[in-house]
């Protein structure tokens, strides 16, 4: 039941441009669920990849209105975490878990 808390935290890894020059500095992110602390995700990440996790920096992206074939719209918002690695420490987001 535990696996099951940290698989709730952890919703995707982020797959940009962006993300993967920050990978260059031990650094990956992820989207995360809106309700989780950065205790949460650091605990979720040490479990999951089996990797030591130094810091966690999260940020929410708020929403945006779009317009789609004359439908107004809001997109959700989402809360990302920048995870920072111990030296050492790698984790490939392109695998998979």
């Amino acid at each position: 039941m535990v696996k099951l808390k940290h698989y709730d935290v952890i919703l995707a890894p982020v797959i940009t441009e962006k993300a993967t020059q920050v990978s260059e500095a031990n650094q990956v992110i992820f989207k995360v669920a809106q309700g989780a602390t950065k205790t949460d995700i650091k605990a979720a990440v040490e479990s999951l990849f089996d990797v030591k996790v130094k810091a966690v920096n999260t940020l929410v992206r708020k929403g945006k209105r779009k317009i789609f074939r004359g439908i107004r719209g809001r997109q959700s918002d989402v809360k990302k975490a920048i995870v920072t690695l111990e030296e050492g420490q790698t984790i490939d987001v392109t695998t998979g878990l």
